[in-house]
């Protein structure tokens, strides 16, 4: 019987401390590596993330077009089903009672009012106005540019005064959506621009009730699309923006890993709009009586906007890293992000109207507003002449007061400077003498006589 050998074992080709260094080393390599390509890393050149951020908006719109088209599609689908087999049903039922159909009742409507067709339509509208879609040529705005600019330029007058809008910011910037992982955010610094929008290439179109626009056939401009239920009007004007509005924080990150605060990081970031160009597109929508829903105005930009910004960053306390390129891409993004998701289509934003019937309360100007400014001065002669009495009281009263303690001053000096001698001498048979030395007094020094 042959005996058994084990076959020997192979021995490993490294050894502990070398596989240790070479671990430690491929660490080294990879985070170098995720640091210089990552971090700071050449970012894309700003056409070419406009180029791209530019097709995603747009393939989100079409996608977005596509689907409310097929949804429609399905519900005109739905309707007409609907509608078929009402009729069906409505056809059975007068066969087989063998009556006409009853007149339907209404409610009798006044007769006084006359202002016309209750709703008109879209092409009636633009025919009183004057106004063909097809050939109007784009209008120019000036005249909005110069009243839009007072009134920015108002508001930065104001917020120069009043630190409302610092507050403001400081309040959102640390709501309940600041992450646990970011400390207190303090606003360093705020600069509301010196440059004004430029609104130019205003036209109006018509939309259907899902605010997409009727697209012009090969023969020229369809006038039936007017006539479609839901369809309105809608303003579209280019906007363009160059100026520098910044906003500078500082804060710090928090590793609260292993343990609470085990490492914090400060960091400062200044955020400036550059240059602002797209397609502002305004529109209202009519009042509803049986819903009780004001009018309202609704605005949105198209998805060819262009929005620059310069991004300013320093991490660190001691060592400090300068304008991470990535930080700067991320901030961007996050930006994009917010502004698309508010008010790029298909997303809107809504705002109901207040009404604009003339009323009493709001009416200014004319022999109220001399009135009421003929009070308000005499008010402030009044509250001026009482301030002046007032301070006339406090003189006179000051002045009473400074001669009583002069008076009170005088009179305990004179009462001081007074002898001080006894009336024992002044009658009797010693008056006019005075005693021998009093007790107490040094010997060889006399008195003198009163």
């Amino acid at each position: 019987m042959e005996q058994e050998v084990c076959p020997a074992k192979a021995e490993p080709t490294l050894s502990f401390t070398q596989g240790f260094i070479l671990g430690q080393l491929s660490v080294v390599i990879i985070l170098a590596a995720f640091i210089r390509f990552f971090i700071f890393g050449d970012p894309p050149s700003p056409e070419a993330t406009a180029a791209a951020r530019a097709s995603e908006r747009r393939q989100r719109t079409l996608s977005h077009k596509k689907s409310i088209l097929s949804l429609r599609e399905a519900r005109e689908k739905v309707q007409k089903q609907q509608q078929q087999k009402q009729q069906q049903q409505q056809d059975s039922q007068q066969k087989q009672d063998g009556l006409q159909p009853a007149p339907t009742l209404g409610k009798k409507k006044s007769s006084i009012l006359r202002t016309g067709p209750p709703n008109l339509t879209i092409g009636a509208i633009l025919e009183k106005t004057y106004y063909k879609v097809d050939s109007h040529q784009p209008e120019s705005l000036d005249w909005f540019n110069v009243l839009i600019a007072q009134t920015i330029a108002q508001f930065r007058s104001d917020a120069q005064h009043d630190d409302a809008i610092l507050s403001s910011l400081t309040k959102a910037l640390n709501g309940a959506s600041r992450p646990d992982f970011v400390d207190e955010i303090r606003v360093t610094e705020l600069s509301l621009g010196e440059d004004f929008p430029i609104f130019s290439n205003c036209r109006i179109i018509p939309v259907d009730e899902d605010g997409l626009s009727f697209e012009p056939r090969r023969g020229g401009f369809d006038a039936s699309w007017l006539t479609r239920p839901g369809a309105r009007l809608q303003a579209r004007m280019d906007v363009d923006l160059s100026d520098m509005i910044t906003l500078a924080v500082e804060t710090k990150l928090l590793l609260n890993f292993p343990k609470k605060l085990s490492a914090v990081l400060p960091v400062a970031l200044a955020v400036s709009v550059v240059r602002f160009s797209g397609t502002l597109s305004i529109s209202f929508i009519p009042s509803n009586p049986s819903e009780n829903t004001p009018t309202k105005m609704t605005f949105t930009f198209l998805d060819d906007y262009r929005l620059d910004f310069s991004i300013r960053s320093l991490l660190g306390s001691r060592s400090r890293l300068q304008d991470v390129p990535k930080i700067a891409q991320l901030v961007e993004s996050r930006l994009h992000r917010w502004f698309d998701e508010r008010c790029v289509e298909p997303r809107f934003q809504e705002i109901a109207l207040p009404s604009m019937w003339p009323r009493k309360k709001n009416t200014r100007g004319g022999d109220e507003a001399i009135a009421e400014s003929i009070s308000k001065a005499k008010g402030m002669e009044i509250a001026r002449e009482l301030r002046e009495e007032a301070a006339r009281s406090s003189r006179e009263v000051e002045t009473e007061a400074d001669a009583r303690t002069d008076r009170i001053l005088h009179e305990s000096l004179r009462y001081r400077r007074r002898p001080r001698v006894s009336n024992l001498f002044d009658d009797g048979p010693l008056a006019g003498q005075m005693p021998g030395p009093m007790p107490g007094s040094m010997p060889g020094v006399d008195l003198p006589s009163p």
